[in-house]
């Protein structure tokens, strides 16, 4: 099975967006909502940017930038989970998809940068 980070952020972007829009929402809950949904979807958008990356710097900004989304939308879900606990276990399993994205772009930016071009 080919391993494919690009769907992998698509498809946990997808997931969030369903939740989000079966949580009723109020005052309290509509700004959490919106935060949840830029930061997940910030992910894939700018993993896409990464992968057209115009140099190894531009890369790894990139990449650093869906670490730091991921663990702001783990931050978020934690809180929808406080906010309305009707969503707690499903909010809990995709912040277990945050985490796992945080570690693997930890991973990917730590290769980065110690895997230096020589000329």
């Amino acid at each position: 099975m080919k391993y494919d980070l690009e769907e992998r952020t698509a498809i946990f972007s997808e997931n969030i967006i369903l939740l989000c829009k079966k949580v009723p929402q109020d005052i309290v809950i509509k700004p959490i909502i919106s935060q949840l949904v830029r930061s997940s979807t910030s992910i894939g958008a700018n993993y896409m940017e990464a992968n057209g990356a115009s140099s190894r710097k531009d890369f790894r900004n990139k990449i650093c930038i869906c670490k730091k989304e991921a663990r702001e939308t783990k931050y978020w879900l934690r809180i929808l989970a406080k906010a309305n606990d009707v969503f707690s276990q499903e909010c809990r399993s995709l912040w277990k998809e945050a985490q796992e994205l945080t570690l693997i772009f930890s991973k990917i930016a730590i290769n980065t940068a110690t895997s230096q071009v020589k000329i």
